[in-house]
């Protein structure tokens, strides 16, 4: 009977005579490898005991992260206001050079509500107003905590979170603040009331 002789070959040594190891065998090598290569500071002790503990805390290079471009950015609110970007000069403030834009406010709003005809809803007419852009519509004041401001009409040409720009037929623009006033809108006969303390948003909102 002829004895067999079993001899653990290293991976190079397999290389060399040409034999193929045997499946775990090639799965230790390569784990050993790998293990080298993903922790190169630990000596071959250190990464023995380290398997011994059933955890091994891999390193890797650091990738260099991309700098991400800043955006540039625009000029803020305060910017805008020193520059006086919005401002109407006065020269600017003449009731005829605007009606163009409260014809064009008429023909959106009656888009808006699928047409306006004698028998459509108030209600919903004031439905669409509160959700509407009120730039080139025709306002008056119909009541507010300060007598002076009752009365005034015109076309409204600014909007921010807390008054009206409003210009009249007579020329001046008017500053007139949201607060403590009710505004009436017209359009085609129909007329819609705004409690401008419940309307203290700014014009996108």
């Amino acid at each position: 009977m002829k004895s067999v002789i079993y001899h653990a070959f290293s991976q190079k040594e397999a290389k060399e005579l040409d034999i193929q190891l045997p499946v775990a065998q090639q799965a230790e090598a390569f784990m050993r490898a790998f293990l080298k290569r993903s922790t190169p500071h630990m000596s071959q002790q250190a990464r023995e005991e380290q398997l011994q503990r059933k955890v091994v805390v891999l390193e890797y290079a650091s990738r260099q992260k991309h700098k991400k471009r800043k955006k540039s950015k625009g000029l803020s609110a305060r910017q805008r206001r020193e520059l006086h970007l919005f401002d109407i000069k006065p020269e600017q403030q003449r009731y005829s050079l605007f009606l163009p834009l409260h014809e064009l406010w008429k023909q959106y709003l009656r888009d808006l509500c699928g047409g306006l005809k004698p028998d459509t809803q108030p209600h919903m007419i004031q439905a669409k107003l509160l959700k509407a852009d009120l730039h080139g519509a025709l306002v008056s004041v119909t009541k507010s905590k300060c007598p002076s401001y009752v009365g005034v009409t015109g076309i409204l040409l600014q909007e921010t979170k807390h008054v009206f720009k409003i210009l009249t037929k007579e020329d001046p623009l008017k500053v007139i603040p949201k607060l403590n006033c009710v505004f009436a809108v017209e359009i085609d006969g129909f007329i819609s009331y705004v409690y401008g303390s419940k309307f203290q948003l700014r014009s996108s909102e």
